[in-house]
């Protein structure tokens, strides 16, 4: 018996050894050399990659916020939400100080992709606006297996929600929107349908005239509003935003700097 309680610990150590391993094979290391994107699937192709990596790098040059991005085949027996979580919080995606960093994890295989923000993105990019730069942005693309266009126009509205072009609290609420389009509506049926009906009738012969038609001032204006520049006029439907095609120059990324998780983000399947 003494024999036996002596060979105990050795086991117990051997056994949190052995599942420890195991555990940890479940997570890839962090990648060596040093990047942001990371697909081992091979769904996209080298310049996708490297294009996204050249974008992101230049971000994370400028503005010390580091988004990565990972396809993996399966998640295995872990939920993608969970999953995502661990392994953003293992690599240390973001700075130790300001928390600052995104993973875009997508399980190819079990078709699901998240969002999992660091504790200094949640106020840029809260669950709801994650959520719907998944539903709106990533799934539709992913849905035609247009892999690198999702990503890239969801890294794009990252860009915008991170700088301030977009403000979370004009865009969160997933509520009607109903008013705000009518009141465009009215606006182009008062100031410009109207004036131009009114117009062709004095002047049949053309559109502008002292008597009012569609100046360069309404013009610019309309288009502003209609392709949704920002605000709460603006939604997530649109291609590259101002970013897109990355910042130009910089150099290598050098690595994540230990940024933390809290649990923040949202996703989806297709």
């Amino acid at each position: 018996m003494k024999y036996l309680s002596a060979k105990q610990p050795i086991l117990l150590v051997f056994f949190v050894l052995l599942f420890g391993q195991i555990n940890a094979q479940d997570f890839p290391p962090v990648p060596n050399p040093p990047r942001l994107v990371t697909d081992f699937t091979g769904t996209l192709s080298a310049d996708e990659v490297a294009s996204l990596e050249q974008k992101l790098v230049a971000y994370n040059d400028s503005t010390s916020t580091q988004i990565a991005i990972v396809l993996m085949r399966s998640t295995g027996e872990y939920e993608i939400a969970d999953y995502s979580q661990r392994l953003a919080q293992a690599w240390g995606i973001g700075g130790a100080d300001n928390n600052n960093g995104i993973l875009i994890l997508a399980a190819m295989e079990d078709r699901n992709v998240f969002i999992a923000t660091g504790y200094g993105m949640e106020g840029a990019v809260p669950d709801a606006l994650a959520k719907r730069i998944v539903t709106n942005l990533i799934l539709p693309n992913f849905k035609m297996e247009a892999y690198y266009q999702g990503l890239d126009q969801a890294t794009d509205m990252i860009f915008k929600l991170a700088s301030g072009e977009y403000k979370a609290e004009d865009v969160e609420s997933d509520g009607d929107h109903g008013g705000a389009i009518f009141f465009i509506l009215l606006f182009i049926v008062l100031f410009v349908i109207i004036p131009l009906i009114k117009n062709r009738k004095d002047n049949d012969n053309h559109m502008g005239g002292k008597g009012g038609g569609i100046d360069l001032w309404t013009t610019i204006m309309l288009a502003n509003m209609l392709k949704g520049g920002g605000g709460k006029f603006g939604d997530f439907s649109s291609g590259k935003g101002s970013f897109g095609g990355g910042f130009g120059g910089g150099g290598g990324f050098g690595g994540f700097g230990g940024g933390s998780f809290g649990g923040g983000g949202a996703g989806g399947s297709w």
